[in-house]
């Protein structure tokens, strides 16, 4: 599959597990659990695209993925940001959450390639087209990789929130929150 659309399974699979546990670690680290947020609340003038905003990061990709040759990496950067951005809009509240989401996601996946490349150092050079890349390395990690990192982070970070109108709540054990 990634042969024909630059775009494997096994990315779409990792993003998402690697993402959860993102999330949760905030919870964790900031000791968040989550409330439903009130009606009264979600009729604010600012839910009215609540919907929509939800779609946004696969609009934005699509655009450019489909009439640019612009690799799908910035198309997926550009979207995603666009998406952390447009929730921020919707849920100002998630605004903490959105960007350290975006950092401890980086770092996770720092942390995940870091622990590769001392095993096997030719693993980007190997398993990436750089040509298509900037070249641009931090130690070892091409720059692409992190910022996608971020910004999958931002979006994702606040994406439960966002979809089940929950809010977070200071609190000394997480609680789960049953649906």
């Amino acid at each position: 599959m990634a042969e024909k659309t630059g775009f494997d399974i096994e990315s779409l699979i990792f993003s998402f597990a690697i993402g959860g546990i993102g999330t949760v670690l905030y919870n964790l680290i900031f000791k968040r659990g989550l409330a439903e947020i009130p009606h009264s609340e979600r009729s604010h003038s600012r839910h009215r695209l609540h919907i929509y905003i939800l779609f946004i990061p696969a609009a934005v990709f699509i655009i450019p993925a489909l009439f640019t040759s612009l690799n799908h990496i910035y198309c997926g950067i550009i979207a995603l940001f666009i998406g952390g951005l447009a929730t921020l809009y919707c849920r100002p509240d998630l605004k903490g959450k959105i960007w350290v989401g975006g950092i401890l996601f980086t770092v996770l996946y720092f942390i995940y390639f870091g622990s590769i490349l001392p095993f096997y150092p030719q693993y980007v050079e190997l398993y990436w087209n750089l040509d298509n890349l900037t070249h641009i390395l931090v130690l070892g990690i091409p720059i692409e990789e992190l910022m996608f990192a971020f910004t999958f982070g931002m979006y994702w970070s606040g994406l439960y929130e966002h979809i089940y109108w929950r809010k977070l709540i200071q609190t000394e054990i997480i609680i789960p929150l049953k649906d």
